[in-house]
């Protein structure tokens, strides 16, 4: 299944339409730490959909998700910055695209907490719903999509 999985996400990287698409969108530059299996599936996930990444390995992110404002209870295994906004954990890039296009007043990025089972890079034979947050000024949060069963 791995193996399958590796094959289909090559072709879509290979594929016209992602290479047209990577040319719009921002490059996301992600932290991580180099042993988080599932934050390599998440990158995977964010460059098929034609993100242009920049990924850093480190043995701590939390310096970057205190400098971004990730607080403790927002905090997963990787985050991210795209044009000026944070993106903490496992988001699907459908919504990260959707929050670049609309750029709401007073939203800084969206964070999945935790590692739902179900989300992009924790898929699973038992999916969760789950939210996506929106991060205000202050650390005030809002639901902005909700995934799952």
């Amino acid at each position: 299944m791995n193996r399958l999985r590796r094959l289909l996400v090559t072709a879509i990287l290979l594929s016209p339409a992602a290479s047209a698409l990577a040319d719009e969108l921002p490059l996301m530059k992600i932290y991580k730490t180099p042993t988080c299996g599932c934050c390599g599936v998440w990158v995977d996930h964010v460059k098929a959909a034609g993100f242009p990444v920049d990924v850093t390995d480190m043995r701590d992110v939390t310096p970057v998700k205190l400098q971004y404002g990730i607080s403790p209870r927002l905090s997963s295994c990787h985050t991210a910055i795209v044009d000026g906004l944070v993106f903490e954990g496992h988001i699907p890039a459908e919504d990260i695209i959707r929050l670049l296009k609309e750029r709401p007043a007073g939203v800084t990025g969206l964070a999945v907490p935790g590692m739902p089972i179900g989300s992009p890079g924790m898929e699973g034979p038992r999916p969760e719903r789950y939210d996506v947050l929106a991060i205000g000024e202050g650390g005030r949060t809002s639901v902005y999509a909700t995934h799952g069963p």
